[in-house]
């Protein structure tokens, strides 16, 4: 019952602001992840809208719900076999402000309540940034910040660093930790972007399960470098597909000191992903 009244509570919320919307989306997409041991399926639903606040200052909502599937192909010992499932509620509240013409801070808030099947008030973590970008002439673009994220799997604090550049109408690149990005658009149609990014998420386990090894969070890190498309197949209509691969890939265990109890060593592996998505 605490699941469902969160999870409508939280998309209530985001469908009163869509009174205020200025530009809205909604998107589905599906992911696997197969590596040696372990695969990976993830399924993820969001929901994204922003506001203009007078001429200096906009607001930004993601609410996002994520559904990850692990089966262990090789599992030896049943260490992890109620393992398989976790579920993840987030939303993104974020403050933009033009400090002057060319300088801008922007603040995010994130709350999120990552969970195998039990939804408890302790499965509740908040996560968010703070970064400034600096406009130097017409091409470029400096960011500079840092933010409580999971990048790494567990939360903790990271910097935030972002090079943009806008070569010309078509291609746009972007350099920086944690997220690379190089974009292209031939035509308003199509769009092309190779993107490396370092990424991971944490889920806070059972008690029926961690009773036994003390563990209280399975995390998971990688680096991921991949080929995306986006195709607009009509009106408000895009489809998105992405493939690549994990680099450094981690599925561990820790207590409730983020201390290391049992490393699934699952290996590096493909990334494979599509995805339908509606905005205006």
């Amino acid at each position: 019952m605490k699941v469902r009244f969160l999870i409508c509570s939280l998309f209530l919320i985001s469908v009163l602001g869509l009174k205020a919307q200025e530009n809205f989306s909604a998107n589905v997409n599906f992911k696997t992840e197969p590596t040696d041991k372990i695969n990976f399926n993830e399924t993820d639903i969001a929901i994204f809208y922003q506001k203009e606040l007078g001429t200096k200052s906009k607001i930004a909502n993601t609410l996002d719900y994520s559904n990850l599937k692990v089966n262990y192909e090789f599992n030896p010992y049943n260490f992890y076999e109620d393992q398989d499932k976790f579920n993840q509620i987030q939303d993104k509240f974020e403050y933009s402000y033009e400090m002057s013409e060319k300088t801008k801070w922007q603040f995010s808030i994130v709350p999120t309540a990552n969970f195998q099947s039990n939804l408890d008030f302790s499965d509740l973590t908040v996560l968010g940034s703070l970064a400034i970008s600096q406009q130097i002439g017409s091409k470029v673009n400096v960011i500079v910040g840092a933010g409580r994220t999971s990048i790494f799997g567990a939360p903790k604090i990271t910097p935030i660093v972002a090079f943009d550049y806008k070569m010309n109408d078509k291609t746009d690149f972007r350099i920086g930790f944690p997220d690379s990005k190089i974009s292209y658009s031939n035509n308003v149609r199509n769009k092309f972007s190779l993107t490396n990014s370092f990424n991971g998420n944490f889920y806070h386990l059972d008690e029926s399960i961690n009773a036994d090894n003390n563990a209280e969070k399975a995390v998971l890190s990688q680096m991921t470098s991949a080929l995306e498309y986006e195709r607009n197949v009509g009106g408000n209509w895009f489809l998105n597909f992405k493939a690549g691969y994990d680099f450094d890939k981690k599925y561990n265990l820790l207590d409730s000191s983020d201390h290391k109890v049992y490393d699934y060593n699952t290996g590096n592996g493909y990334v494979l992903g599509i995805g339908i998505k509606y905005k205006q």
